[in-house]
């Protein structure tokens, strides 16, 4: 309901600042074509997040069934319940997607007459992209809020549950007689689900956008038949190859090889299926940014998509090494444990910061020799590139929560303890390959908001040509690149304080029901109490951090002009990647820290091995204390604010596109801004 109302708020300032139909056009039919375009978004990202839960919460009982037999069986179960996720959503997000263009097309070009020139058949397919782009940022809007929420949701119950259940009360994993349990359980299928289909639903909607709009530039794209629609067909190639690749996750290996498999062997015939359809395009593409003219050979195209492609697995890969318990960096992340939760925290802390090297090299790499052959063409084909195989990270990101969701099922219903061993075995494999797609998600997310942000420069460039030159010394450009450079620590802490002051209602709450359930005082939890404090909370703390990120280009567009909104672009962009994969990967370190500890499989030292003191740490011990506060710790950071941030770049992107021209009119009311 809250969603609905907000959607239909913004739609109307949409139509009154971007749409105006009461505005008479001799090119086009009057009507609120980026308004629809938005609806249609945002509806279709609410439906991505209904269907995502849909199917989690009927499969994961199928897998705490079938765990009662083989651990096989349940991965399957698991498994095919991401596939079905991950091919439903790209399927719908590309389906609606090209409906949108096929229904606006003849409206836009048909009014331009058959004697119409370069400059005005360009102009046309230019304003028919930009309306479309309406249609990414209502995927991003509601996403925005789907993850924000959800995040909220799910974290605040989990350190809740954790924190007062777990540490303080000595309860087990997902005890029924902790109240704060299905709250926990509920929330992984809010904030993972939900939230996480509709972030990776906005940003494909939103790179194929960026690429319509720079295609648009191009004069041998728009006059070869269907060459300016390849990034769709990119995205349709992509579908093609993870439907091969998801056939060999039935090979015989462990459950994490399995998973890692599918990330490598749909990048491998996604290299392959995209050079049949180069033909498409002209043998050479006239690319026009910033006043100069990029000329691209059908092989530099295939160079930008593939470095997308392959740019994107290698930071997959990195993601893994710094997270899985499998590699060092985890591992010594566990010992620090043996010291206390001080030591653990500053190891986490120095991980996640030292995570940041290997994917800004690669983005920085990717950037550069995309837009060398193919300007912003290039990066946003990069962008599609990263996202072609995104069934298959559906896929694995679905499988995660699910699996996840089932041994909390098991553990609930007092079935066998087998049945949770073979559950938190598949989980701990979904943990880790999670924590890749959310490699693939950031990276995607800079790609995308670059593309974007040169989208809106050309945008702006046709009204204001000197627009094409960002210069970081003009006063208003750094103002702006300090503010935008800010938003994304103040997103973080709105957001870490919302699941900190939820988690400290939930510990008393906990606190207070679970002594009187082991005294018999009381008969069951009260677990609808803790829900509702998920709920209201998730419901509240989402407002504020939500309005900064769509008002801030608006606002600060309006007041000070074109200039600044540059400016605060390139500081969003360049500072939020850095926190988003920080603190996504000092979360997933610290939470596989934790599950190494409760393996049995971190050991003390010998100057730490006192009389009557084990060998084994085991859960209970301060040690396995130590690793889930660092764990807590890292909840908010993994799941709240990290996946925020990256559609927080995208979504200030395309909607300083989407106003563009709104900013250029009545922009710079302050200090003469333009």
């Amino acid at each position: 309901m809250y969603l609905t109302i907000f959607c239909v708020f913004f739609g109307a300032i949409l139509l009154c600042a971007v749409d105006q139909p009461w505005k008479e056009s001799n090119n086009f039919p009057a009507f609120p074509y980026t308004t629809f375009c938005f609806l249609v978004g945002a509806f279709t990202s609410m439906l991505a997040g209904y269907i995502g839960m849909m199917i989690a919460t009927s499969t994961n009982v199928k897998v705490t069934y079938l765990c009662n037999h083989s651990i096989d069986d349940g991965f399957t179960a698991a498994f095919n319940g991401g596939q079905v996720l991950g091919f439903v959503l790209v399927g719908l997000a590309l389906g609606i997607l090209e409906i949108l263009i096929l229904v606006f097309k003849p409206a836009i070009l048909g009014g331009i007459g058959e004697q119409a020139n370069q400059a005005q058949i360009k102009h046309q397919i230019q304003v028919l992209f930009e309306f479309i782009s309406g249609y990414g940022l209502g995927g991003s809007t509601v996403a925005l809020f789907g993850r924000v929420g959800g995040g909220i949701y799910t974290k605040a119950a989990d350190v809740g549950a954790d924190l007062a259940g777990k540490v303080g009360e000595h309860l087990d994993e997902d005890s029924p007689l902790n109240p704060g349990t299905i709250a926990d359980n509920v929330g992984d299928n809010v904030g993972d689900i939900a939230g996480m289909g509709a972030d990776l639903f906005g940003s494909l909607a939103e790179s194929t956008c960026a690429a319509l709009v720079v295609s648009s530039t191009s004069w041998p794209l728009l006059v070869t038949p269907d060459a300016v629609y390849f990034p769709l067909v990119v995205t349709a190639l992509g579908i093609g190859a993870s439907f091969i690749s998801v056939q060999f996750a039935h090979i015989k290996m462990s459950v994490e090889s399995k998973l890692r498999t599918q990330l490598i062997v749909s990048s491998v015939l996604m290299s392959i299926v995209v050079i049949p359809a180069l033909w498409i395009l002209p043998s050479q593409l006239d690319i026009a940014f910033a006043g100069n003219n990029f000329v691209a050979t059908r092989g530099e195209v295939y160079g930008c998509v593939m470095l997308g492609l392959w740019s994107g697995l290698l930071i997959g890969l990195s993601t893994e090494y710094f997270t899985s318990h499998s590699y060092g960096p985890t591992r010594e992340l566990a010992r620090a444990c043996l010291y206390d939760a001080a030591t653990n925290i500053i190891k986490g802390l120095a991980l996640g910061y030292m995570s940041n090297v290997i994917p800004i090299i690669c983005l920085s790499i990717t950037v550069l020799l995309t837009f060398h052959w193919a300007a912003m063409y290039g990066v946003a084909l990069a962008a599609l590139g990263m996202l072609g195989c995104l069934p298959v990270c559906l896929t694995i990101d679905g499988y995660g929560p699910i699996s996840d969701n089932a041994g909390g099922i098991a553990e609930m219903c007092n079935l066998d303890k087998a049945v949770r061993v073979r559950t938190d075995e598949l989980d701990a494999a979904g943990n880790t390959t999670a924590a890749i797609g959310k490699g693939f998600a950031i990276g995607s997310a800079c790609l995308v908001a670059l593309a974007l942000f040169g989208a809106y420069i050309t945008r702006v460039a046709e009204i204001i040509p000197s627009a094409y030159n960002v210069n970081i010394l003009e006063p208003y450009t750094f103002a702006g690149l300090l503010f935008g450079a800010m938003i994304p620590y103040a997103f973080s802490a709105l957001t870490m304080s919302a699941v900190g002051t939820a988690a400290e209602e939930m510990i008393v709450e906990i606190r207070a029901q679970v002594p009187k359930i082991k005294r018999k005082e009381k008969g069951y939890p009260d677990h609808e109490r803790c829900v509702a404090i998920s709920t209201e909370a998730s419901l509240k703390k989402m407002i504020a951090p939500g309005a900064i990120v769509i008002v801030s280009p608006l606002l600060f567009g309006t007041l000070l002009g074109y200039r600044f909104v540059s400016g605060m672009l390139a500081g969003v962009i360049v500072s939020g990647i850095q926190i988003a994969f920080s603190a996504s990967n000092t979360g997933g370190a610290w939470d596989n820290a934790k599950k190494y500890v409760e393996a049995g499989h971190l050991e003390r030292t010998p100057d730490l091995i006192k009389e009557g003191v084990a060998l084994v740490v085991k859960k209970g011990d301060k040690e396995h204390a130590a690793a889930v506060c660092g764990d807590t710790v890292g909840d908010p950071l993994k799941d709240t604010s990290g996946p925020a941030i990256n559609i927080l770049i995208k979504l200030m992107a395309i909607t300083s596109l989407v106003f563009g021209s709104f900013i250029v009119e009545y922009g710079g009311q302050i200090g003469g801004g333009l």
